[in-house]
């Protein structure tokens, strides 16, 4: 499930937009409702900012763990670290 599920715009709330056009804010609440609406038995955790997988916690109704954690040092793509691996970098 995507981080910007529901398509808020930031100028919603007035958080300021890097870009002119739209741009989405990240829902961890609205990821839970749909999850727990699914009735998934776990929530598994790819990627999520620190804060919005807190988030996401504490309003999964289902157990949740990480399996891939954010990192900034890969450009926000957590899966890089493991395609370097694969290819013995």
């Amino acid at each position: 499930m995507l981080c910007k599920v529901g398509a808020i715009d930031k100028s919603v709330i007035n958080v300021p937009k890097s870009k002119e056009s739209h741009e989405s804010i990240c829902n961890p609440l609205l990821q839970a409702h749909i999850l727990a609406k699914e009735k998934t038995d776990l929530n598994v955790i790819i990627g999520l900012c620190v804060g919005h997988d807190a988030l996401f916690i504490k309003y999964s109704q289902a157990p949740t763990t990480y399996l891939i954690v954010k990192d900034r040092v890969n450009a926000h793509n957590p899966a890089a670290g493991l395609a370097a691996l694969e290819k013995g970098l």
